[in-house]
């Protein structure tokens, strides 16, 4: 086995331990609901709500998150934000390869 089917195989085994993985913001919200004679919305109260916050070519997308769901959507974006370091760390690595390949010739 080469250096650079090693290399892959440890990059798949690095992406797949970071699954699942969304490029997004999760916020906790405070919002009126849609019941006429809500006690909490007349107190002033209103409810927690989650809110997912993604853009896909260039146009913002909003969604409500089930509370029971928020944990494992909050997990997805670390993972996300790791795929992302993985990332812009395999372009400078994928130079010096280069590199050492002509020094080698």
């Amino acid at each position: 086995m080469n250096n650079d089917s090693l290399a892959k195989q440890q990059w798949q085994k690095q992406l797949s331990a970071l699954w699942p993985a969304i490029k997004a913001s999760l916020a906790r919200v405070r919002k009126p609901c849609i019941r006429k004679h809500c006690p909490a919305c007349a107190r002033g109260d209103k409810h927690p709500a989650w809110l997912l916050s993604l853009s896909y070519r260039g146009r913002r997308t909003t969604m409500y998150v089930p509370a029971a769901l928020a944990p494992t959507v909050r997990k997805a974006i670390q993972n996300g934000h790791k795929i992302e370091w993985l990332l812009y760390r395999a372009g400078p690595e994928l130079v010096r390869k280069h590199r050492q390949k002509r020094q080698n010739r």
